[in-house]
């Protein structure tokens, strides 16, 4: 397998930074890697910008998850300033797909839209189970 291109592995290396417990406790932190304009629609289908995920994941009562462990974490550089990346998470049983658009910026690559959705590890199958059958 190809190595990626420098845009990918600055995305990737951003994005395992996103799943770090310490930097998601961090409003520094988290500012330093979400774009100004930061829109993430999360598991449970509610639309966040960057100041509401930032005070959400920052609050002194903010939950703390488990370890997020990441896997076939893949990249696509779609033009000069703009990657695609997807993997998938599990967390506490609960698996995700995930996809993110990096945008490069004066001050480097950081998050301009998140999206995941949950999914049962299961075996395939059911009348909806395919693509372009969710309505």
């Amino acid at each position: 397998m190809a190595e990626p291109s420098p845009a990918v592995a600055a995305a990737i290396e951003g994005e395992l930074r996103l799943l770090d417990p310490v930097v998601r406790a961090s409003a520094e932190r988290l500012a330093s890697l979400l774009h100004p304009e930061f829109r993430e629609i999360g598991t449970s289908g509610r639309l966040w910008t960057r100041e509401t995920i930032i005070a959400s994941l920052t609050a002194d009562d903010a939950p703390r998850p488990g370890p997020l462990t990441a896997s076939r974490m893949r990249g696509a550089q779609l033009c000069a300033d703009l990657v695609h990346l997807t993997f998938d998470t599990e967390s506490k049983g609960v698996h995700s797909h995930r996809s993110s658009l990096w945008r490069l910026t004066p001050l480097g690559w950081r998050l301009y839209f998140h999206q995941a959705t949950p999914f049962d590890d299961g075996p395939p199958g059911g009348p909806h189970d395919g693509p372009f059958t969710e309505v």
